[in-house]
């Protein structure tokens, strides 16, 4: 083998390494590139998120406004109770010293 085929081999060992490496780019570009299409459903999909978030975000305020006026409403009621309980007690414990006085009195 003399210098030029040997020259020659690897120009032609280069130029196929060089023809693989386009051929491999180019697979590579077509199967990973992005369309129009699929930008335009990603535009619609972070649109849909974001929307989705603010509605997320909006029920759980509504929530929390919800439960803390069912708190007060709560602790509201129970204070009520506790003075409807009051005063029902205080009739009661009336109502027994006014048998008592009318039995004393009726005696």
């Amino acid at each position: 083998m003399n210098r030029t085929e040997f020259v020659i081999g690897i120009a032609v060992i280069l130029f196929v390494a060089f023809a693989l490496g386009w051929f491999a780019s180019w697979l590579v570009y077509r199967f990973s590139r992005v369309t129009v299409s699929d930008v335009a459903e990603l535009e619609d999909m972070a649109k849909a998120l974001h929307d989705a978030e603010e509605q997320r975000d909006e029920a759980i305020t509504y929530l929390q406004y919800r439960e803390q006026e069912l708190s007060t409403k709560l602790t509201q009621s129970e204070a009520e109770l506790r003075a409807a309980m009051d005063g029902l007690r205080e009739a009661r414990q009336e109502a027994g010293e006014l048998r008592a006085y009318i039995e004393k009195m009726n005696a």
